[in-house]
């Protein structure tokens, strides 16, 4: 396979520690402001899957990403935003991490090196062909993720991937893989930098577009979020006061009433 690893590269500046705090900042920014541009190259690619997504999601089926370090705990980060955002139920996006849960904090030695447990792990959601799964992984050579990818294939579920390289194991082995190539790292092969932003950034549109899609958003606003705090509940309040024309004491009791913004809206 002719496969380079761009993230692994050498970094274009030298001798970082005789640099100054603003010298460092001013070229870790620079560096950080060419990741939306090699997003913007794969928009098509994510046109695709997240199409493919709200079909499957439409049809009864979850979203789940699986990942290790820094491309697992972003995809936990996107999959536990969903329910307050979006007011979806806990288990329709699921972020699952190689060494379980306590890998969020700490890294668990070889966990990305087991190439069964992946499957292990979603298994225990009782994965099927109604879901979509999607790898994430900088340099797209995770065996954790290539191997649960390559499981769910075998097993007629849907797969998806986010890379920072191309041509890599893991783009070929995901039917709808997206390649965001953002270079060397600023630090050579830290891929939590450039590459974590590009994914960071892709997950949110992944995740965002879908949920419009499956009509979780009216306008611009969230109208089925979960009021769980004050300043939720402050919020919305005001959304309901926007689009019914009532005062914030009336949009308050109509919000405890139904318990949600769409709900007190419908019912007025």
């Amino acid at each position: 396979m002719n496969f380079t690893k761009t993230t692994e590269q050498s970094s274009k500046y030298e001798h970082l520690e005789k640099m100054s705090v603003h010298e460092l900042l001013v070229n870790i920014n620079n560096e950080d402001k060419t990741v939306p541009l090699a997003v913007e190259k794969s928009l098509p690619q994510i046109e695709k899957l997240v199409s493919e997504i709200v079909t499957k999601m439409n049809l009864g089926g979850r979203l789940f990403y699986i990942g290790a370090g820094t491309s697992g705990r972003l995809g936990i980060v996107d999959a536990s935003e969903c329910p307050p955002t979006f007011g979806v139920p806990f288990d329709l996006v699921n972020g699952i991490i190689a060494g379980g849960d306590k890998a969020i904090r700490r890294a668990v030695e070889n966990a990305e090196d087991n190439t069964t447990q992946a499957w292990i792990d979603l298994c225990e959601f009782d994965i099927n062909k109604n879901d979509f799964v999607i790898g994430i992984a900088a340099s797209g050579t995770t065996p954790y993720v290539i191997s649960g990818l390559e499981k769910c294939n075998e097993n007629n579920i849907i797969t998806g991937c986010i890379t920072c390289n191309e041509g890599s194991p893991l783009s070929q082995m995901a039917q709808f893989p997206i390649e965001v190539v953002v270079g060397p790292e600023f630090v050579t092969g830290s891929s939590r930098m450039k590459a974590g932003t590009a994914q960071k950034l892709v997950l949110n549109m992944i995740s965002t577009a879908t949920m419009i899609q499956l009509g979780k958003v009216k306008g611009n606003k969230m109208v089925d979020m979960q009021l769980s705090n004050d300043k939720l509940v402050d919020r919305g309040a005001k959304m309901i006061m926007s689009e019914i024309k009532v005062s914030y004491e009336e949009a308050s009791e109509l919000l405890k009433k139904y318990g949600s913004v769409r709900k007190a809206v419908d019912n007025y």
